[in-house]
């Protein structure tokens, strides 16, 4: 038996709907900029290939949680997306079979301190610290694909204290489903237990202590979450 030198870290893990269980997490890789809307409200070009960025596994937080504030912004943002469960290993997938990989979805916040991600855009820097931070990834229970099905369109949408902010459809991600998790396995061999941030829609903004998120996917869940005062 290997032995360590500091105990071993609890495995991230998010809820599953319905179940006592729960879906351990490896990896979080996240797509920017996949709704057209939301692509041009950031100034870029909505034809652009789809782009990855990631956040360590342990950044989940289950729905109905209370965050702290974070650290170094003065502008934290909030991204509603919808997330899928990888359950099947794949390098190179196919884009017809892309789906068969899929173990679940969910509905995720990608949690974005805005200020550190214009300044590392302007100094042509990593967005790590923007993007990778503590509790970064609020992320609502999974729902099994054999029940839910594989969403193409739907109402995804987030609410700030009950105001709506995001209000979309599935149906207007640049890049569907298949063609996410076919491309991101051409980087990466994907694994189980591996997350896929799928992209925002339009509507991003600012959040701030004692406020209280809710968001939610048509056919997949909500998701609760409230920012409480920075961390002593």
């Amino acid at each position: 038996m290997t032995e360590f030198v500091l105990p071993l870290p609890a495995t991230p893990s998010v809820a599953v709907a319905g179940s006592q269980e729960r879906f351990a997490v490896r990896r979080i890789f996240c797509v920017g900029r996949n709704y057209a809307a939301h692509a041009r409200e950031l100034g870029n070009d909505e034809r652009d290939p789809p782009f990855f960025f990631t956040k360590p596994a342990d950044a989940v937080v289950d729905s109905g949680a209370t965050i702290p504030y974070p650290p170094l912004t003065a502008n934290l943002h909030h991204e509603i997306e919808l997330v899928a469960a990888i359950g099947k290993a794949g390098f190179r997938i196919p884009r017809d079979q892309a789906l068969a990989h899929v173990w679940g979805y969910s509905v995720g916040i990608d949690l974005t301190r805005r200020d550190l991600q214009d300044q590392a855009k302007k100094a042509a820097r990593p967005w790590d610290w923007s993007k990778a931070f503590d509790r970064s990834a609020p992320c609502g229970a999974l729902v099994p694909a054999q029940k839910s099905g594989h969403p193409a369109k739907g109402r995804i949408w987030l609410a700030v204290d009950g105001k709506v902010r995001q209000d979309a459809d599935l149906a207007e991600l640049i890049w569907p489903l298949a063609d996410i998790v076919s491309i991101c396995s051409e980087s990466v061999e994907l694994e189980p237990g591996d997350l896929i941030f799928t992209g925002t829609p339009a509507g991003v903004g600012a959040v701030g202590p004692g406020e209280t998120m809710t968001g939610g996917v048509d056919g997949i869940g909500a998701i609760e979450i409230t920012i409480g005062q920075p961390a002593a």
